[in-house]
């Protein structure tokens, strides 16, 4: 810690004195809850499609799913934890405030991982129900209140949340391999409790630090007691309305009475997906009541949407079909130990903490001497990194079998590859829409950009189920020769999308 701040906003530090890297020491009280939120998220992701593939039989059993299927229920998981963000927000703003948002959010994920935790069926379809509320209420409103540590604004705030993202590839760092050393090496249960213990660590430390967050998180409002009662009653009476609604598709389709699979499920909720966002779209286009130059920017960010699920169907191959070709496919003997194959899922986390620091002093650099891509050609890089990555695996994965498996040096440079692109395209998403959106829907923008993540999770687990019936070298090659197509579309046409911009940089 250090008591002579650079950037520490004016009155934000204790009466002590003491700061938390120079910031005031509620980030620290959010820096140790995201990061324990992201040890658990990522370490019981590590375990996930491993434990559904495993066979029902052995020292270690799991569901004996097939890939299709689990790939399936893991893209409807990842893209539903992203989905839920927006009611998640919802609710912080309008009816309980962000932190008692974080608090509730952070129990129900531990208790989702501690029901993953039983070795039942229904326990783990319940613990995956559980997670997806909890990060829905948690996962935006902790970065909100640490916006809301510096009403300021300006140079403080960026310090703080470059910080606070340190937290977060912190926990994305460790999570995954204490998770899958437990859960891997001796029971797939004792890896999903420890990351139930790590978010009730997680919580508890919130709980002794909220004094030290100020007004942070409080619930801003005008509106008496009586409107927010009925508000509450409204929300959450059509909310789990809606739940009991889906519980019983769920049970409907799992006794065979809706002949539905799940990947026929998780195909339909991407359409749809897709299909309400280029409505909405439409509507403000055409509708909304705005300005020639502001619908040329929401132009730009219907664009950039597109490619940032592109992105993220990629992307997040990492917990599908990557982890396991880093299962079945690759020599994890080290000196005679078998190392888990979820510790490659702490890769591209190391990855970020070593060059988020150069790729912002790179920004700044080329920005100072007028050189500094434009957003467009950025997102465009973000895809070439990603394409070079898979080009890399599937260069791989040509000559492995489980005879001769692969060395990990393989995935190792592609998932340096995807960092770099994933450095070159994710920073600068949500602050380039805060930029692009209109007054009035930057709230909905910012959630946009929530869907497009949900959105390329969800493929992501789709495109992981090709598994079943292509071998990894045809189905790497396939997503690899699809985003180079696209990043080849986005460096070719971001002159253009960039002019639609004006004088946003």
């Amino acid at each position: 810690m250090s008591t002579t701040p650079e950037y520490a906003a004016p009155g934000a530090q204790a009466a002590s004195g003491k700061t938390f890297f120079g910031q005031p020491r509620g980030l620290a009280t959010l820096f140790f809850t995201e990061m324990w939120e992201r040890f658990s998220y990522y370490g019981m992701r590590a375990l996930l499609i491993l434990f559904m593939t495993a066979a029902t039989t052995g020292e270690n059993p799991g569901l004996g799913l097939d890939v299709s299927t689990a790939a399936a229920v893991y893209g409807l998981y990842t893209g539903l934890v992203y989905l839920l963000a927006l009611p998640g927000g919802w609710v912080a703003d309008n009816l309980w405030g962000q932190r008692k948002a974080v608090y509730v959010g952070g129990w129900l994920i531990a208790a989702g991982h501690f029901s993953l935790a039983v070795p039942t069926t229904t326990t783990f379809y319940a613990g995956l129900v559980l997670i997806v509320l909890g990060t829905g209420l948690l996962k935006p409103n902790v970065s909100t209140m640490v916006a809301d540590l510096y009403p300021e604004g300006g140079a403080a705030r960026d310090a703080g949340f470059s910080i606070f993202y340190m937290g977060i590839n912190l926990g994305a760092l460790i999570g995954p391999l204490l998770c899958s050393f437990l859960g891997e090496g001796y029971n797939w249960h004792w890896g999903f409790s420890a990351a139930g213990f790590g978010m009730v660590l997680g919580l508890i430390q919130f709980k002794r630090g909220g004094g030290l967050l100020g007004d942070a998180g409080q619930l801003k409002t005008h509106t008496t007691e009586a409107e927010l009662t009925t508000k509450a009653r409204s929300f959450f009476g059509a909310f789990f309305g809606i739940a009991a609604t889906l519980g019983l598709f769920g049970w409907l389709v799992a006794r065979g009475v809706i002949p539905l699979t799940l990947t026929q499920i998780a195909t339909a909720l991407g359409s749809s997906i897709l299909l309400i966002v280029l409505i909405y779209f439409a509507y403000i286009l055409l509708l909304g009541g705005h300005t020639r130059e502001e619908k040329k920017r929401l132009v730009v960010i219907l664009w950039l949407f597109v490619f940032a699920a592109i992105f993220w169907s990629g992307f997040e191959q990492a917990g599908s079909s990557l982890n396991l070709f880093a299962q079945n496919l690759t020599d994890r003997n080290v000196f005679g130990w078998l190392m888990p194959a979820g510790f490659l899922q702490s890769v591209n986390a190391g990855f970020i903490i070593i060059f988020a620091p150069v790729f912002a002093s790179l920004w700044v650099w080329l920005s100072s001497r007028n050189a500094n891509p434009s957003i467009p050609l950025k997102f465009a890089f973000g895809l070439v990194g990603l394409a070079a990555g898979f080009f890399v695996i599937a260069w791989g994965a040509a000559n492995a079998t489980a005879a001769s498996p692969v060395s990990p040096a393989w995935l190792i440079v592609m998932y340096f590859l995807h960092t770099m692109g994933e450095l070159a395209l994710s920073p600068v998403g949500l602050s380039s829409i805060t930029k692009l959106a209109p007054k009035g829907r930057v709230g909905q923008m910012m959630g946009i950009w929530f869907v497009a993540t949900a959105l390329g999770t969800l493929v992501a687990g789709l495109v992981a189920g090709s598994l079943e019936t292509l071998a990894p070298f045809a189905l790497f090659r396939t997503v690899a020769t699809l985003l180079a197509a696209a990043s080849i579309v986005a460096l070719l046409l971001s002159p253009a999308v960039n002019k639609l911009m004006g004088h946003v940089d």
